[in-house]
């Protein structure tokens, strides 16, 4: 769909919204009511002219409205390679992207990690020109990725994660309040284990949503978890070592 189909739509639902019929517009903007039908239909002409005279008709911002285009746009499932390598190459980027991944506003980024206002504004600059985040004014953003966004299996940020980081998060034991490490090896049927799948997707969405949802408690009753969820058709070496089939799993 065009940026100019785009805005007619987020216009029509505006109109709709505010009960204002093409009949009330078209007086107000002192225009037949045939152009208006004409000026949104699909072959139609809306200058931007007359995006800001409607605009001032429902009493809203072109600012606003192109927000409210912007939030209609398919959310990404998961970045390009391109754009995961160009996180990846800078650490601090990195940093700002796993925060506002899990939308961690300006304020506590800066508050939080050693990064001044102006190398954090900066890092939100290039999410933005990545595509990752629309950023707003006051350094406030919006994430273009959708709730079960996923990097990509064998991207440039999960290459990072398994050279980088799974060997600290494994290392520690796991002893602490409210924390688990369960390994367990079975043989089960391909429907159940698309079942545990799509429940092993919904813990990982029920932790991000609670993240979010906790965010208005004071910090001094938040504490950081990271979880990892995992699940594929492996045998460990150990095990793999002694098969008579010569380690198929």
């Amino acid at each position: 769909m065009s940026h100019t189909a785009d805005l007619v739509a987020a216009l029509k639902a505006e109109l709709k919204a505010s009960g204002l019929t093409y009949a009330a517009l078209a007086e107000q903007l002192d225009m037949a009511e045939s152009s208006v039908k004409r000026m949104f239909s699909a072959n139609g002409d809306l200058t931007l002219s007359r995006v800001d005279a409607i605009c001032r008709v429902l009493g809203m911002e072109f600012a606003d409205l192109a927000r409210k285009v912007a939030d209609r746009q398919p959310l990404m499932q998961q970045l390009s390679h391109a754009q995961e390598a160009a996180v990846v190459a800078d650490r601090q980027l990195l940093m700002v992207a796993i925060c506002v991944m899990s939308q961690m506003p300006f304020e506590d980024i800066v508050a939080a990690y050693a990064i001044s206002e102006a190398e954090a504004t900066a890092c939100l600059l290039r999410l933005d020109r990545l595509g990752i985040i629309g950023l707003r004014a006051g350094n406030r953003y919006s994430l273009k990725v959708a709730k079960g966004f996923r990097w990509l299996p064998d991207g440039p940020v999960m290459r990072f994660f398994r050279t980088e980081v799974l060997a600290d998060y494994f290392a520690g034991d796991f002893a602490g309040d409210a924390e688990l490490l369960s390994v367990v090896h079975g043989e089960i049927g391909r429907n159940a284990a698309t079942a545990f799948h799509d429940r092993l997707a919904r813990l990982a969405q029920d932790f991000a949503n609670q993240h979010l949802a906790d965010q208005k408690l004071p910090a001094a009753q938040r504490e950081r978890f990271t979880v990892v969820l995992g699940m594929r058709s492996w045998l460990m070496p150990a095990l793999r070592a002694f098969r008579r089939d010569g380690g198929a799993a």
